[in-house]
C-alpha cells in the first residue's frame, strides 16, 4: 500500500517482505522522498524501516486512534468534514 504526503513529495509504502519471512521484522515501512536534496527530511532518498507484526499493529492502531480523534474534533462546517 502506498500513501503520498507532503504535496506528493514523500511516499510511504507498507508491505510484507516474504523473502524475509524467517525474520521477526518482516514488515517494511519504506519512505521515499522526491524533492531537492536541500528540502529532504531524511538524509537518503529512500529509507526502509523493518517492523515486527506487533510493532506494525501498534503503529496502525496509533494512526487509527489519531485519525478518530481528529474526526471527532471537526464540526460539520469544517473543511475536510
Amino acid at each position: 500500500m502506498r500513501v503520498l504526503i507532503l504535496d506528493d513529495t514523500l511516499s510511504v509504502d507498507v508491505f510484507y517482505e516474504c523473502d524475509d519471512c524467517d525474520w521477526e521484522d518482516n514488515i517494511v515501512l519504506r519512505i521515499r522522498e522526491d524533492c531537492p536534496e536541500n528540502e529532504r527530511i531524511f538524509r537518503m532518498e529512500e529509507t526502509n524501516i523493518f517492523l515486527t507484526r506487533e510493532q506494525a499493529e501498534a503503529l496502525a492502531q496509533a494512526l487509527l486512534q489519531a485519525a478518530a480523534e481528529s474526526r471527532e474534533d471537526q464540526s460539520p462546517g469544517d473543511p475536510g468534514f
